[in-house]
């Protein structure tokens, strides 16, 4: 034991440097995957909590005033009912603040889909005014208890009583309504009514749709909703955060398993003569493959309790929605487990990587032989001589030479490093493609920067002519949506007119054509997916009860309603429907405009009349991803850097035989330093190249196969610039020649007999 001990304080003197980095790439690893799975709960449980406690409703349904509903409870597989609930669609104002919102009218006591309050108290007769805000609303109005909501374009106010939480869709400007929960006597105009399902097999949901549908005539329902998709726009960005995090965890722990791996095959060929001797003094098989496992177990084991112990400790106070889902993890049941079962995991499999390199240990030989002669240099290759018949610097070709004779080690530790690099590669196409979002949004799907409602006041002239009076509007398109029944009547989709023929809708086409003839449309990956449809096929939906049959010629990126938009243009729409008029204004901004700035000017230019809001930039919810980028970028230089200090600590070992025939040549030890330094150079030069030309493409289906799923669809993936490329490569290759300037020095003013001994 004494024997095992003085070996690994030898061996940690001796490799500081790595053994600190160990220590550090270990413990972001494991913080990463910890903050991974606090994501992942933070996604999943309060919206589930939420539902749990306030017994939500499955399927939500708007239907129209004269709807029979109560036939919807002697449905199979419904188990309550909850409403019918009068709604009116109103304008509310708080604090310069507007919003579109949904009156909902709303009995005392609720059986099904009850909000839990968070502040302030529940509707009460007394108060024939007062309200209950969804906290999202809540929070977009900066409303409180006790506030006043004014109507726009009314002398109504209402006052704010209570706010809550829902499982309900949440509110999004310009795209879903709040909800606001009021006394009968405050809905005075409604346009629909609500009725909502909870079911007795959630599984059932389309099903169900489909039968409530097929009841109520689908004439009579205006938009269906279902807890799925609820819960999806309730996980929203966290569940990306987590699914981010979680594949660079552990691609970084695999290659931090591959770093161990080689630091331990590289010392155990430095070291084997001690190991002859350790062997031949007594120590077993056994005991030499433990004094290599034991000792990285332990660098692993620290930087995991540390990790854990940081997460616990101080991760709540991490800013931003991290800093919020590590507080929410903490105080979930399955916490602990997951702080214990992740370190645990982590440490595990770099002991398992450890011990397939120190099996190797364990059969070397007790008695020491000399090693033979390396073959790795062999002579001279063709391309190496004529370099130096050009009178090419000898240190650079015979260091090149050294990296490409085509040694199998060579490509196993380019290989090696090759793979932290190349997920800094797609770490950052990532990065890239959120900016793309901001720096070039009509790219990615959002060429419009406000949406415009005007109330009834307004006709489609003068209003468009109120738009445009500001020059920094570049365009204004004309446009309605309407939510439309899908084929089978199991959900409901968005259905857009937006731009005519002659002024069409700048949309962001990955796939196909733009609509431009009678009865053509776009439509977003989500509605591809969700009718199960390609690019040239005929659909068919329902607006009321009218059908509308659209020829979908191109697939357009879309960042609103999970992809689950048609589009056309206003004059397809206004051939199935001569009476429409736009409800909404798209509104392009000239370059160098500010969103809000215009958005705010054109609100007071309108005298009341005007809604208008920015565009929700989806990449707006995944800026904190460009600092978890950033950490993961930083771990995976570590992982990096440890692979490289094996490669040098291996070629500077390797080395030791040439010294003799170099010095006898004449070479002085600066160029002989300089054939190691190029030799590292060139092997974190071709692993650079080797992560970039896998790492570009392998980043693209990633980014892509993410668009795909989340409905924005496939093709907004974008690959860092030629610049960026450039400055990691030359920090690689720098970085490399930096770390290994040193030690190649002190090898290369070894004393003679030094170098004797190291080649017998």
């Amino acid at each position: 034991m004494r024997a095992t001990l003085r070996w690994a304080h030898s061996d940690l003197r001796t490799h500081r440097g790595e053994a600190l980095f160990m220590v550090l790439a270990t413990a972001g690893i494991v913080a990463s995957l910890l903050l991974a799975t606090a994501l992942f709960g933070y996604a999943t449980n309060p919206w589930q909590r939420i539902f749990n406690q306030a017994r939500g409703a499955h399927v939500w349904i708007h239907a129209s005033q004269s709807a029979d509903t109560a036939r919807l409870a002697r449905l199979d597989g419904v188990a309550t009912v909850a409403g019918p609930y009068a709604t009116e669609s109103v304008t509310v104002s708080s604090r310069g603040t507007r919003a579109s919102v949904e009156l909902r009218s709303t009995p005392e006591r609720l059986a099904v889909d009850r909000p839990l309050l968070t502040s302030g108290h529940w509707l009460r007769p007394s108060d024939p005014n007062g309200v209950v805000l969804e906290s999202r609303l809540a929070r977009a109005l900066l409303a409180e208890p006790g506030d006043t909501l004014s109507l726009p374009g009314t002398a109504r106010s209402l006052t704010v009583v209570g706010i809550a939480d829902s499982p309900e869709p949440r509110y999004s400007p310009g795209e879903q309504p709040g909800l606001v929960w009021a006394p009968p006597g405050a809905v005075r105009d409604p346009g629909v009514q609500v009725v909502g399902l909870r079911l007795t097999d959630p599984d059932d949901t389309d099903y169900a749709v489909q039968r409530a549908v097929t009841v109520l005539g689908s004439g009579a329902v205006g938009e269906v909703s279902t807890w799925q998709q609820a819960r999806a726009e309730a996980q929203g960005d966290s569940r990306l955060f987590g699914q981010v995090l979680g594949l660079f965890g552990l691609g970084a722990l695999a290659a931090a398993g591959f770093a161990v791996h080689g630091a331990i095959g590289t010392r155990i060929r430095g070291h084997l003569r001690d190991i002859s001797v350790l062997k031949a003094i007594g120590l077993t098989p056994g005991q030499v493959v433990r004094i290599f496992l034991l000792q990285h177990v332990a660098y692993a084991v620290v930087g995991a309790v540390a990790a854990g112990a940081l997460i616990q400790g101080l991760g709540s106070r991490i800013p931003g929605r991290l800093g919020d889902a590590v507080g929410v993890w903490q105080g979930l049941p399955g916490q602990t487990v997951a702080l214990f079962a992740v370190p645990v995991g982590a440490v595990l499999f770099i002991g398992l990587t450890t011990g397939l390199a120190a099996w190797r240990a364990g059969r070397v030989s007790p008695v020491p032989v000399q090693r033979p002669a390396p073959q790795s240099g062999g002579r001279l290759t063709g391309v190496a001589r004529r370099a130096l018949g050009l009178r090419l610097p000898p240190a650079l070709v015979l260091g090149c030479h050294k990296v490409f004779t085509g040694r199998r080690r060579s490509l196993a530790t380019v290989g090696r490093l090759a793979l932290p690099l190349l997920l800094i590669v797609v770490a950052l196409s990532a990065w890239t493609t959120i900016d793309r979002f901001h720096s070039s949004p009509e790219r990615m799907g959002l060429p419009a920067a406000l949406t415009v409602r005007a109330d009834g006041s307004l006709s489609d002239g003068d209003a468009r002519a109120l738009m445009t009076a500001d020059r920094r509007v570049a365009a204004a398109y004309p446009g309605v949506e309407v939510p439309a029944l899908v084929p089978g009547q199991t959900a409901t989709i968005a259905l857009r007119g937006l731009g005519t023929r002659k002024d069409p809708y700048p949309y962001a086409l990955a796939e196909g054509r733009r609509a431009s003839g009678p009865d053509e449309a776009v439509a977003g990956q989500g509605l591809l997916k969700l009718l199960d449809v390609r690019v040239g096929d005929w659909v068919r939906m329902t607006v009321g009860d009218r059908p509308q049959i659209l020829h979908i010629v191109g697939r357009s990126i879309e960042p609103e309603n999970a992809g689950r938009v048609v589009s056309t243009s206003l004059d397809t729409l206004r051939e199935n429907d001569p009476q429409l008029v736009p409800t909404l204004y798209q509104l392009r901004l000239r370059a160098g405009a500010d969103p809000h700035r215009v958005a705010a000017e054109l609100a007071t230019a309108g005298h009341g009349h005007l809604d208008v809001h920015a565009v929700p930039n989806p990449a707006d919810g995944l800026s904190p991803l460009r600092g978890v980028v950033a950490g993961l970028v930083a771990v995976l230089a570590l992982i990096g850097a440890v692979e490289l200090l094996t490669a040098i600590g291996g070629t500077v070992r390797e080395s030791e035989r040439d010294l003799l025939a170099l010095k006898a040549i004449g070479m002085s030890p600066r160029q002989i330093t300089a054939i190691t330094v190029t030799a590292t150079s060139c092997t974190a030069l071709a692993a650079v190249l080797t992560a970039t030309t896998l790492g570009l493409p392998l980043a693209r289906r990633l980014i892509d196969a993410q668009g795909s799923a989340s409905g924005i669809g496939a093709g907004i993936a974008q690959s860092p610039s030629l610049a960026l490329l450039t400055t990691l490569s030359a920090a690689a290759v720098l970085g490399a020649a930096a770390l290994s300037a040193l030690p190649a020095a002190r090898a290369a003013h070894h004393r003679l007999a030094d170098t004797l001994s190291a080649a017998a």
